[in-house]
């Protein structure tokens, strides 16, 4: 294993589009994950999650509830989600993100799998890096997010990109050794089976290929983790209604940003699940921090 990227082929599409309806134009294929419907949540419920719980922000949830319970705030809240964004972060997730985009080692001609990527601000530059040889797939579960996404990149003329519904937890539609490059951008921490993700994403990427998670995670400062959680649990469901009418499902954001494992223990799973050469680099204090790992 070394830890540089390898240059993908101009080989057929990591994905089946032999289904799609003559003449679609490139950049607006859609993929559905096997037993799914178009508004993402799983139609089967696997054997082994009945009668299991899992956390939906503070709260215990069946297992099998939860796709749906994630379903709905992100459908309440993805028509003003990038302007949420900037207003919660005052801007600073540019930053955040711009970071993660110079640890990639992206390269023309690969191609990149930006999972959980909702309106596409990473696979928006993806798109301008890998150029005409290269291919971006924007993936998401929830079919309201995706359709912001592929709304905005078709605006912005991303004519080598394509939009695939699909669950991180399986990544159903694409093939082993696929990509050059995942990421995974504020998303991770809404998988119910994280492990499982972890392990796809493992799957679906090739030799020498890298993983970048980008997430909310624990500040390394007691005073900042302090006025960080006054901001969280008063300023986003205050904004979360101001903004878009909906207070709970920013409550259920800052919620979960307290659920979802520290900077260690999402290394430690990511090399569980197979990847080697783990890192992380905290910004902000810890608020947010970026992990790399290789395959």
């Amino acid at each position: 294993m070394t830890a540089q990227d390898n240059t993908a082929s101009n080989s057929a599409s990591p994905f089946n589009t032999a289904a799609l309806p003559a003449g679609t134009p490139q950049g607006q294929q859609q993929t559905l994950p096997q037993n799914t419907q178009t508004n993402g949540a799983e139609t089967q419920t696997p054997a082994s999650n009945v009668g299991e719980t899992t956390h939906f922000g503070f709260k215990t949830v069946p297992t099998a509830d939860k796709q749906a319970k994630v379903a709905e705030v992100f459908h309440s809240v993805a028509a003003k989600y990038d302007l949420m964004n900037d207003l919660m972060s005052m801007g600073i997730h540019r930053l955040w993100k711009r970071f993660a985009i110079t640890l990639s080692g992206v390269r023309r001609g690969q191609h990149v799998l930006d999972i959980a990527g909702g309106t596409g601000d990473l696979a928006k530059v993806f798109s301008r890096e890998v150029g005409a040889t290269g291919r971006v797939v924007l993936s998401d579960i929830n079919e309201s997010m995706l359709n912001v996404g592929r709304d905005r990149l078709l605006d912005a003329g991303c004519s080598n990109v394509d939009f695939v519904l699909a669950n991180a937890e399986t990544l159903a539609p694409f093939a082993d050794e696929s990509f050059d490059l995942l990421t995974i951008s504020f998303g991770l921490r809404n998988v119910t089976d994280k492990d499982a993700a972890l392990r796809s994403m493992y799957r679906v990427l090739k030799p020498g290929g890298r993983l970048l998670v980008l997430e909310f995670s624990k500040p390394v400062f007691e005073p900042l983790s302090k006025i960080y959680d006054l901001y969280s649990f008063t300023a986003l469901p205050f904004l979360g209604k101001l903004i878009t009418n909906d207070a709970e499902s920013y409550r259920y954001l800052a919620e979960s940003i307290r659920m979802h494992p520290d900077q260690r223990t999402l290394k430690q799973m990511m090399e569980t699940a197979g990847f080697q050469s783990c890192d992380y680099h905290n910004m902000t204090g810890g608020i947010v921090a970026l992990h790399r790992g290789f395959k």
